[in-house]
């Protein structure tokens, strides 16, 4: 989710109307009726509730469940510990805090360190058998996020016999700081390892739910697909879940992977630090420093590292030295044959232009980006090969992407398209070429959200205004939770349409391990298969089983890794 957005004071005012509007309806579709459930670290009360959509499905909510201790004091920075046994019947028929984190759009700083609740929303909490359970990892760049009901309304999946779960996991530098001084203890991922701690409180207690602690479901989108497929990859999480669905993102994204950049030195230089270079005096300072404080570490980046596309600091990194709870030892590239996660089937994909993510980050310096073909390539790609070798590669991207390859400046919309590639489409790609080489008895569904709505689409609305069209990064994410900008829409419409294939879609294969259901027919979505052209469901206005339509530009960025791994 991009972090930089243009909004004036009239989009602001109306954002905050939508926001209240649907609290208040949110928490007035309450039922009177409560219930308690067992979890192995005490009772929790929670209340039923009512679908918005069509105020006809019952489910039950429970809201603000601790996962883990509180990661304060000592435990900022540091991986999470079990939650404390509690007395009594804890109210969970609300919401806790979000995390802390910058609100883009008025640039302030929010949330609580105080972040470790899961949110249970179940259909039913009993049952012939237990029920699929579906489990979703936020995005938001590993900078913002939160679990809330605010954004991830689960009404469109409580219209099915499955259950919900939605966590928060720790941002920005109180997620992803890390220090390679072995003496103290921060090896980094602390919220990869919160998600780590939440999967296993989910498999643990989830069947006092009504969920089938044998049948998980792990899905998320952009860093969330990310942190999937990581989770994926850690020995941390084996058998804790059993498929995966990795939305427009990738472990392999560039900004899903640490470069060492210096980040702790750099944040605390920022914040007023006038010490050395050292783990130890820098941990000790920034121990110190507010949660509020620590939450603007993206403006440590350098206008220079702005240009060349490094979107965010703090994020997964390879871990210095290996700890008990240590989740990434190694490059993510590195994993891809290994991981345990090649014997669960997956469904991938992106969104047919993805690059809208960048409209107003290439928006403020067009003049830069659009003449800049280098930066085009990716870093990894830069940093291994020669200056001729850099060259003849932006020849090559001039030659399959314009007519007249002699060009030294791009169109706007031509760069957001080359950045679908950069970001995430590439990456997403990568991943499915390692699971045809590694998991080749075990399904991989891709997929290609094209659905372009003129009112529906919300990321593309706040990123782009009304004049622009296509299907951004993240518009899909509206199609499966009825949260803040969302609305009601009719039942016959195109856009609910495409809510039901998704929501249908997606609870199939979380029960069976197959998104195929009877309202595809005659539309059959096969999974990849090796040596073939690569065939995808493409999501429209109506469905289509299509060769991927990008399938030559992705050759194209394939050759680029020709002297690096591929996958």
């Amino acid at each position: 989710m991009s972090l930089e957005v243009d909004m004036s004071l009239f989009d602001i005012f109306k954002m905050s109307c939508q926001f209240i509007r649907h609290k208040i309806e949110q928490y007035s579709r309450g039922t009177s009726k409560t219930t308690i459930i067992n979890t192995q670290f005490g009772q929790v009360r929670g209340r039923q509730r009512i679908t918005l959509p069509n105020d006809q499905e019952l489910y039950f909510a429970f809201e603000g469940i601790p996962f883990a201790k509180s990661p304060l004091g000592d435990l900022r920075f540091r991986a999470p510990q079990p939650p404390e046994c509690w007395q009594g019947v804890r109210d969970c028929t609300y919401p806790r805090s979000k995390p802390t984190q910058m609100y883009c759009m008025l640039n302030i700083a929010h949330g609580s360190e105080d972040c470790l609740h899961l949110n249970v929303y179940t259909k039913k909490l009993s049952s012939e058998k237990p029920l699929p359970v579906m489990v979703w990892i936020y995005s938001g760049g590993f900078q913002v996020g939160e679990a809330s009901k605010d954004m991830h309304g689960p009404d469109y999946f409580m219209q099915k016999d499955i259950v919900l779960v939605t966590f928060n996991h720790r941002l920005g530098a109180l997620g992803f700081l890390s220090l390679s001084d072995p003496d103290l203890n921060v090896p980094g991922n602390a919220g990869l390892k919160d998600q780590v701690m939440a999967l296993r409180w989910i498999h643990n207690n989830i069947i006092n739910f009504n969920g089938d602690s044998n049948n998980i479901t792990l899905m998320g989108m952009s860093s969330g697909a990310a942190s999937v497929q990581i989770m994926m990859t850690t020995e941390q999480t084996r058998g804790l879940f059993h498929k995966a669905i990795l939305m427009s993102g990738s472990s392999l994204c560039h900004w899903a992977n640490d470069m060492k950049y210096n980040w702790p030195y750099r944040l605390a230089c920022y914040l007023g630090y006038k010490g050395s270079n050292n783990d130890k005096d820098v941990l000790h300072f920034l121990q110190g420093a507010s949660s509020t404080q620590l939450a603007r570490c993206n403006a440590i980046l350098s206008q220079e590292e702005k240009r060349d596309y490094l979107l965010f600091p703090f994020v997964p990194t390879v871990e210095p030295y290996i700890t008990e709870g240590c989740v990434i030892s190694e490059p993510n590239v590195n994993t891809l044959s290994k991981a345990w996660g090649n014997e669960i089937p997956v469904i991938i994909g992106s969104t047919s232009f993805e690059g809208l993510f960048s409209y107003q980050y290439v928006k403020r310096d067009y003049t830069h980006f659009l003449s800049d073909f280098k930066t085009m390539i990716p870093r990894e790609v830069r940093e291994t090969c020669s200056l001729e070798k850099l060259e003849d590669h932006i020849k090559q991207l001039k030659l399959h992407s314009f007519k007249d390859a002699s060009r030294d400046c791009m169109e706007f919309n031509e760069c957001l398209e080359l950045l679908s590639m950069k970001h995430f489409r590439h990456a997403v790609h990568r991943t499915a070429l390692a699971r045809l080489a590694y998991a080749p008895r075990m399904p991989t569904y891709l997929y290609r959200f094209d659905f372009d709505s003129p009112t529906f689409n919300f990321f593309r609305l706040l990123l782009c205004g009304h004049d622009q069209r296509g299907a951004a990064h993240a518009d899909d994410f509206f199609y499966m939770f009825y949260g803040v900008p969302a609305f009601k829409v009719n039942y016959t419409s195109p856009e609910y349409q495409t809510i039901e294939h998704i929501i249908n879609m997606w609870t199939t294969f979380a029960t069976h391990g197959n998104p195929n259901y009877a309202q595809t027919a005659p539309i059959t979505w096969e999974p990849l298969k090796p040596d073939v052209p690569q065939m995808c469901l493409n999501i429209g206005r109506r469905l289509e089983f299509i060769e991927l339509p990008e399938a030559k530009e992705l050759k194209l960025w394939d050759s680029f890794y020709d002297n690096i791994n591929l996958f």
